[in-house]
């Protein structure tokens, strides 16, 4: 990276490529507005002094210019040339004029920074141009402690997320637990869609305790996405009882954690098998795992429709496995036979080498079927 650009970097003006899609700047412009009095007074003093110079003294412009600055910031270098009284009556009016200018630019100054939301805005505004170049990324609504581990997840296999919360202390909640993008805002305004980048996003994590939060939030992210007449979005929540995880999947949730559900079904596999308690953590939650596993989604004009297991010949050349079938009615095979016959709308579940199940859904997801098969 080259100095010009670590200079850059540093003071947050690194080239932006993507353009939010909420404009700080009008917001921004009108924390400025007090400072065009003070501007506007300096500019006027400094005309009124070097004419005054001018027309009294008759002295040259430059000369004019340098006198009414080192008299109107009262520096004190005293007089470039000999003045007349008159010129010096002026000289004392324009020192007088000048304190009181400065006296009040300063506090008119003073008073913007400290009372407005300028920096607070400046902050706001570098974090929105990061956002905005995120694809693919997930927004998760509301801080909490189930927020807090999902983000080292993330952050341990690399998917980039945004972190929406409206507490005010949202940017040390941000440091103290890591995380890279964060916004404060309302989870449930359309606001808070468009400096999340909701619109290129992947998908959208309600985690707040709240039913009523997570009921909201679903609708909201539902509409929006009618709106844009885009893919739907992959929307994950959390729910505190099994009725809530019903609920939440009947308002449009993909998928519902109820956590009690979730630690007891865990509990119970540690005590009927204390020797597979790792399987999980070592396999699917470990970063770089050499063993992978997803649900493909057939599509209906795929090739496999139709076709057995066997004709994929995913084992032998991918070593990839087919460990279950979900039909498109809900219905579940588990570990199905090689003669089963793939039906549209299903979903596969493959064990596998990342790469292998990478290669198996581009396969799954042709029209025609490829020659090598």
């Amino acid at each position: 990276m080259s100095i010009l650009r670590r200079i850059k970097k540093a003071l947050g003006w690194e080239i932006r490529t993507a353009k939010p899609e909420y404009d700080l700047n009008a917001v921004i412009y009108s924390q400025l507005r007090p400072f065009r009095l003070p501007l506007v007074l300096v500019q006027v003093i400094m005309m009124i002094g070097t004419l005054g110079y001018i027309i009294i003294d008759d002295f040259p412009i430059l000369d004019a210019i340098y006198q009414t600055g080192i008299t109107f910031t009262t520096v004190g270098f005293g007089e470039i040339q000999e003045i007349s009284s008159a010129g010096r009556f002026f000289t004392i009016t324009l020192i007088i004029f000048g304190f009181a200018t400065f006296t009040v630019s300063t506090a008119i100054l003073i008073d913007a920074i400290v009372k407005g939301r300028l920096i607070d805005l400046y902050k706001e505004r570098n974090m929105l141009y990061k956002i905005a170049r995120l694809r693919k990324h997930f927004v998760i609504f509301y801080h909490n402690e189930y927020t807090a581990q999902l983000a080292k997840q993330f952050k341990e296999n690399h998917i980039p997320f945004v972190v929406v919360d409206p507490s005010e202390n949202i940017e040390q909640i941000a440091k103290e637990n890591g995380y890279p993008y964060y916004v404060k805002e309302e989870p449930y305004k359309e606001l808070a869609f468009l400096k999340s980048h909701l619109s290129s996003a992947k998908g959208a994590i309600s985690l707040s305790k709240s039913i009523s939060d997570n009921i909201t939030l679903i609708a909201s992210v539902r509409l929006y996405e009618k709106e844009l007449g885009r893919q739907p979005f992959l929307i994950i929540a959390n729910a505190e009882t099994q009725n809530e995880k019903i609920r939440l999947k009947k308002l449009g949730a993909d998928k519902v954690v109820a956590t009690p559900s979730l630690m007891a079904k865990r509990v119970s596999a540690m005590a009927i098998r204390p020797d597979m308690e790792n399987v999980l953590d070592e396999f699917l939650y470990k970063r770089d795992t050499p063993i992978d596993m997803e649900e493909i989604f057939v599509n209906e004009d795929s090739w496999t429709v139709n076709r057995e297991i066997k004709d994929l010949h995913l084992r032998d050349r991918l070593k990839v496995s087919v460990i279950g079938i979900t039909e498109e009615k809900g219905r579940f095979i588990q570990m199905p036979k090689g003669t089963i016959v793939i039906s549209a709308r299903s979903k596969l579940l493959l064990v596998g080498s990342q790469k292998g199940i990478a290669r198996s859904k581009r396969i799954i997801n042709l029209k025609i079927k490829p020659e090598d098969i």
